[in-house]
């Protein structure tokens, strides 16, 4: 019998334990002597949580990559026009639909997609295709219907298949980028399948009447029989290119039961691939990615109804582990609208209004990543500090607020340097504000709009280290904004009572940009830079939201959203580990503050040993 030398050409390595791994041991083998086991990196099939969706809706169309892709209309109830994105990361939102409709059936790429029929009451004929920004209206189908099929890798070379006219149909049309043409029809009519691959190389699977076992595959002129699926489905999901590489996921079977099955396809046979994390119908009826990199998003979960959650599947030699929130040790004093600097695992959260003793408080306490431990007291005590995020756990600045006094909306402000806190200059615009935007570090910081006497100001200051200067004005007055970035490179999120309007600041000037995808109020900020930052939870008048939102310098998406629903805490971090602590639970009232602390840590992937056995 022939040895792994013999075969290969090089002898199995012996270790007392294992190597640390890394995408390049793909395929190595050694022995373990400690365990008696041999060993190798191999890749594996598996499926991820994601993050949430914008708009809950089922039966919209879909098409693109796993890291380009976009999802349109569909029916949330009612019928929709809206348009997400996703980039692999996080779902945003792109430019509405024309027609409000469940069109199911799409094809092409993010920047080059075409939907056509569907549902609003009645069968629909209309088409539309999507630039990546923008609908505009195409040339109708020949043939009005609903439930329908759509595959192609390009906006000008896409096919539609099948769908429910009256009854089931086995009309086929094929897309040129400008019309569409009758061309050969399917071996049997169907609906509620879904389809994937090039027009030339495509491949139509299950769908009803009846949770059907059967697929079709279409070579550009002709239908031909494909393999049968293990169990029959309709309402499912498929990822591939072309029709002898798919990946089919989801689906409801005959039972009327939500699956979490995949299955894989090589153009003859198909094999039983890796369980979904939660099962999902109703998608759409375009495909979305490869065999080897696809994901689930929008539609029905098991208990059929709409579903904001989403999975990602992959192929790698990594272990995957989903970014998420996740409860951590408490605030020793449960307070809101208090100010955090700071990251994870050395945080900061002082001021804010006390619980069991109403009013401002001067407690202060650092985060270590895992448990809060009391530290100094402040000189005064402030509340109304929520939009701070200014410095690190041993540089910090508190600027203005509520203090004691009259006026009450204060100038003062004080450092801490990790042990205690001492005054620092006082702020010169509006005889003091609180609730501003605050970001930067401890010798160059930036305060940004808030409230003084006569409301809500537009003022910005500067600080060195020691004393504040004048800045330019923001574009809009605001109060009950969330700072985040540096003196050059910031942000001012959301206002009172519940806007999304966000303004960049470059150290010089101020500037509008894209709006935060929700209006809200107290956002817990600090989390990032101006280009990579993530901002979770604030309210919404007195309501409160778990939503977390990423930005990268231009579009805001979707991140995996907060355990509690929250407002006006402390938070500090990077886009990939953050925290957030205290603030305004739900429900509201005057004494609401919490002590709740939360943190976020991102998508890691980690090189995994598998064990070889003999069978």
């Amino acid at each position: 019998m022939a040895t792994y030398e013999d075969i290969y050409g090089k002898r199995v390595k012996e270790f007392d334990s294992d190597p640390t791994l890394t995408s390049s041991y793909e395929g190595q083998v050694w022995y373990n002597s400690a365990t008696g086991t041999l060993k190798s990196v191999v890749s594996f099939a598996s499926w991820s949580s994601g993050p949430p969706v914008n708009t809950q809706r089922i039966n919209g169309s879909a098409s693109g990559i796993q890291t380009a892709a976009v999802y349109a209309g569909g029916n949330a109830p009612p019928y929709s026009t809206a348009t997400e994105e996703y980039d692999g990361t996080g779902f945003s939102n792109g430019g509405s639909m024309n027609d409000n409709r469940d069109p199911y059936s799409g094809f092409g790429t993010l920047t080059d997609t075409v939907t056509a029929g569907g549902y609003d009451g009645s069968n629909k004929a209309e088409s539309e295709t999507y630039n990546g920004t923008s609908w505009s209206e195409g040339n109708n189908l020949n043939t009005a219907r609903r439930g329908q099929q759509g595959f192609g890798t390009s906006g000008d070379a896409g096919v539609c298949c099948g769908g429910f006219e009256s009854s089931a149909s086995t009309a086929t049309e094929e897309y040129n980028g400008t019309s569409w043409t009758t061309v050969n029809a399917m071996p049997a009519a169907r609906y509620s399948g879904c389809a994937v691959g090039a027009q030339t190389s495509g491949i139509q699977v299950g769908g009803d009447p009846g949770s059907l076992t059967t697929s079709f595959e279409y070579d550009g002129t002709n239908w031909s029989a494909g393999g049968a699926i293990p169990a029959g489905k309709s309402f499912l999901m498929l990822g591939g290119a072309n029709q002898d590489a798919v990946i089919a996921f989801g689906g409801e079977l005959s039972s009327t039961a939500t699956s979490a099955t995949s299955d894989n396809y090589d153009g003859t046979n198909w094999t039983a691939g890796a369980t979904m994390v939660t099962g999902h119908k109703n998608i759409s009826c375009g495909g979305w990615g490869t065999k080897t990199a696809t994901f689930a998003a929008f539609g029905n979960g098991p208990s059929s109804t709409r579903i904001n959650t989403s999975q990602e599947y992959g192929v790698s030699v990594n272990t995957i582990t989903a970014a998420a929130w996740a409860s951590s040790g408490a605030l020793g004093t449960a307070r809101y609208q208090m100010g955090g600097a700071g990251d994870s695992p050395a945080g900061l959260a002082y001021g804010g209004y006390g619980t069991s003793v109403p009013g401002n408080t001067n407690k202060t306490e650092e985060y270590n990543g895992t448990s809060w431990s009391e530290q100094n007291d402040m000189a005064n005590p402030r509340g109304q500090c929520s939009g701070q995020h200014i410095g690190t756990q041993t540089a910090a600045l508190a600027a203005g607020g509520t203090l004691p006094g009259s006026p009450n909306y204060g100038s003062a402000c004080e450092e801490y340097n990790g042990s205690s806190w001492t005054a620092g200059g006082a702020l010169t615009e509006d005889s003091g504000r609180s609730y501003l935007a605050g970001f930067g570090t401890q010798t160059a910081g930036v305060a940004g709009g808030g409230y003084a006497q006569t409301g809500a100001t537009a003022n910005s200051e500067h600080y060195d280290g020691s004393s504040w200067t004048a800045a330019n004005n923001m574009n809009t007055g605001r109060y009950g904004a969330s700072g985040t970035g540096t003196q050059t490179a910031g942000l001012a999120v959301g206002q009172y009572p519940g806007t999304g309007t966000v303004e960049e600041y470059n150290g010089t000037n101020w500037t509008s940009v894209t709006s935060y995808p929700a209006g809200r109020f107290g956002i817990y900020g600090g989390m990032g830079t101006q280009t990579d930052s993530i901002h979770a939870g604030g309210s919404a008048s007195t309501t409160r939201t778990t939503e977390t939102f990423g930005y990268d310098g231009t579009s805001w998406s979707t991140r995996p959203s907060l355990g509690n629903a929250l407002s006006s805490g402390a938070s500090g971090g990077t886009s990939s580990s953050a925290f957030i602590a205290g603030g305004r639970g739900s429900p509201p009232g005057p004494t609401a503050g919490v002590t709740t602390t939360e943190e976020f840590t991102g998508a890691t992937e980690t090189a995994t040993a598998s064990t070889l056995t003999t069978s």
